[in-house]
């Protein structure tokens, strides 16, 4: 027989399912997310995954140390659809060949746009750019880098310049 726990569990994992119907990166492709851990925040419209977490939609794969699915609350005559997604630690992201990673990860579903932070690098081929921030969007196959600002710290009585954290690319011909 099964217990009450189990019969939680179960319902978790069907709830997620249901809001998770709603495409997040392609048009139907059916989305797997497997992790350590799994809690539902029902309270809070949220999906949290702990450990190891892999997810996977058509040629879009996303790894990293915990995510945070935010989706929105029910309505009537309205299906629940992912609003946004928040990845947390040893972020990587696939796409094709464009691979990116970073420490932070942010995917906004309505703008398509994926933003990883937190010496942030981004690989085509065997191309690499690096910046502070790199803001992908999925629909254009397009990328912007943005570097840290300049920053000053004071030493004693002369003023010492960091040095800024510019935006760096490597390029090799082919």
């Amino acid at each position: 027989m099964l217990n009450k726990q189990l019969y939680s569990q179960i319902f978790l994992i069907l709830l997620f399912l249901t809001f998770c119907a709603t495409p997040l990166f392609a048009a139907s492709a059916p989305i797997t997310i497997e992790a350590d851990h799994m809690t539902s925040l029902e309270a809070n419209n949220t999906v949290l995954f702990k450990g190891n977490v892999d997810a996977a939609q058509a040629d879009v794969r996303i790894r990293s140390d915990e995510m945070t699915v935010y989706y929105t609350g029910v309505e009537e005559g309205k299906k629940q659809e992912v609003k946004r997604l928040k990845c947390i630690g040893n972020v990587e992201i696939t796409k094709g060949e464009w691979l990116g990673t970073g420490k932070v990860m942010n995917y906004l579903a309505k703008e398509r746009k994926v933003i990883l932070k937190g010496n942030a690098k981004a690989w085509q081929d065997t191309n690499l750019v690096s910046g502070n921030t790199i803001i992908y969007y999925l629909d254009e196959g397009r990328s912007e880098v943005v570097g840290s600002r300049p920053s000053a710290t004071v030493s004693g009585t002369t003023d010492e310049k960091k040095k800024s954290g510019r935006v760096r690319a490597t390029l090799t011909p082919q």
